[in-house]
C-alpha cells in the first residue's frame, strides 16, 4: 500500500506517532515517559485490564502526567463498564485538570469474561452499560447534577476531554458517531478498512461535522534480540486467550516497520500508536531514530 504514493508525498501527510507502554514493570514507566516526550512522540497510551498483572491506567497516567509537560496521555482502551460512572467522571476530570488538558479518554466495553467477573458486571450488559455511561460522563463534566448531586472537579477541557471509542462489532462502532470524537482501530491494517468505512459512514449519517479522529495501533519490538524475545513472550501471554498462536506478534524488522508506518499514513490514520510489550526503555530511542 505504501508504494501507491511517493515518499515525498507521504511525508507531507500528517500522522502523529504515539507509544503504547509496557505493563510488566510500572516503576520504569516514568523513564519511558520522559524519553518519549524528549524524542517527540505525541502520545503515551496504556491498556486496561482488571484480571491481569498491569497497572491501573488512570493512576499510572497521573504519575506520568507529573513526569512530563507536553506529551498527551491516553487510555487505549479503558473498560468503562467495570467502573462506577460518577467515580470515573471524577477520576478523569482530575487527571484532565492535573495534566493541563493533555488527557484523552479511549474507552470500550472489554471482551474478556474474567475482567467482568472480577468487577461483578454482567458481560451480557456491558454494551448497554456503556451506552448509559457515556452521556452521563458528559453531563457530569458540564457541571450538571447526576443522581441529584454535582460531582467535581470540572475538567479543564470544556465538556470534558476527547473521547475515542475502541470497538469491532457493528453496535459498538455506532457509538463513535453517537458519543465520541474518534475511533481507536486495533484491527490489523488488512482488516481495518471495513471498520473505518463503517465509522465514517455513520458519522456522516448522524450529521456530525468534519470526520472522526482515527487512531490505529500496532505491536512493535525494536532493539536487542533479548528485548525482542521478551516482547514476543509478553504478547503471546497477553493474547493466549484467543487460542491463536502468533496472534498480535510484534513487528521487529526495522525495514518492515518503516513500510508499515508509511502504509498507515496512506490509509489516513491521524495517529499510529506503537505498542511496546518489551520493558526496555531504550526502545524509545531506537524507535525515534527510525521513525521520527
Amino acid at each position: 500500500m505504501a508504494t501507491a504514493l511517493s515518499a515525498a508525498l507521504l511525508q507531507e501527510i500528517i500522522m502523529h506517532l504515539g507509544l503504547g507502554l509496557p505493563v510488566r514493570d510500572p516503576a520504569r514507566l516514568p523513564d519511558w515517559a520522559r524519553r518519549a516526550e524528549t524524542a517527540g512522540f505525541h502520545t503515551l497510551a496504556l491498556l486496561d485490564r482488571l484480571a491481569y498483572d498491569n497497572p491501573e491506567p488512570l493512576v499510572a497516567l497521573a504519575v506520568l502526567a507529573g513526569a512530563t509537560t507536553r506529551i498527551r496521555l491516553q487510555t487505549e482502551v479503558l473498560l468503562g463498564p467495570l467502573r462506577a460512572t460518577a467515580l470515573l467522571a471524577k477520576q478523569v476530570a482530575t487527571l484532565d485538570r492535573m495534566s493541563g488538558g493533555r488527557f484523552v479518554l479511549g474507552i470500550g466495553v472489554g471482551g474478556r469474561e474474567d475482567d467482568h467477573a472480577v468487577a461483578g458486571t454482567p458481560i451480557t450488559r456491558r454494551g448497554r452499560l456503556l451506552d448509559e455511561q457515556l452521556p452521563a460522563l458528559r453531563q457530569i463534566w458540564r457541571g450538571e447534577p447526576y443522581a441529584g448531586s454535582t460531582v467535581g472537579p470540572l475538567p479543564v477541557t470544556p465538556d470534558g476531554p476527547p473521547i475515542l471509542i475502541g470497538a469491532f462489532a457493528p453496535a459498538a462502532l455506532s457509538r463513535v458517531a453517537r458519543f465520541a470524537d474518534g475511533f481507536i482501530c486495533a484491527a490489523p491494517l488488512q482488516w481495518a478498512g471495513h471498520l473505518v468505512d463503517t465509522v465514517r459512514e455513520q458519522w456522516q449519517a448522524a450529521g456530525r461535522a468534519g470526520s472522526p479522529r482515527l487512531v490505529c495501533q500496532v505491536n512493535v519490538a525494536i532493539g536487542a534480540p533479548e528485548t525482542v524475545q521478551r516482547a514476543r513472550r509478553a504478547v503471546a501471554d497477553y493474547y493466549a486467550f484467543t487460542g491463536r498462536p502468533g496472534w498480535g506478534a510484534p513487528v521487529s524488522d526495522p525495514g518492515q516497520l518503516v513500510e508499515l508506518v508509511a502504509a498507515y499514513r496512506e490509509f489516513g490514520a491521524d495517529e499510529l500508536v506503537l505498542y511496546c510489550y518489551g520493558d526496555d526503555p531504550a526502545q524509545v530511542d531506537d524507535l525515534a531514530a527510525l521513525l521520527l
